[in-house]
């Protein structure tokens, strides 16, 4: 499952206008299936620095499915509020009850 997200947010990433030398994906174990992601824009800052990390999330999701609040649980400053930004705007399918979610993204700089 990890491989397929991270191909699919590799594919993802080259036909966007995000810094193709930038890389960052989602991991996590989510008791529900997620059906729409949204790719994390890399800060300016971060890309400079050429900073690398992750941050960890838990999002509580509506029973609809969207994202009705997110909790930063760890990670660098400097790339919390692009993971929250981005995670803010992931889908779930719905469900009888709100649910919380485990969400890592992982920022890395991509090896040529």
């Amino acid at each position: 499952m990890r491989r397929l997200i991270t191909i699919s947010i590799g594919i993802l990433l080259f036909g966007t206008t995000i810094d193709p030398t930038m890389l960052a994906q989602e991991v996590g174990d989510s008791t529900r299936k997620i059906v729409s992601r949204a790719i994390p824009v890399y800060p300016e800052l971060a890309r400079k620095m050429n900073l690398e990390g992750s941050v960890k999330l838990l999002v509580t999701v509506a029973p609809s499915g969207t994202v009705k609040s997110v909790h930063t649980i760890g990670g660098n400053p400097v790339l919390v509020k692009a993971a929250e930004d981005s995670v803010s705007k992931f889908r779930w399918i719905p469900a009888n009850q709100e649910s919380s979610e485990l969400v890592e993204m992982k920022f890395q700089r991509k090896q040529p």
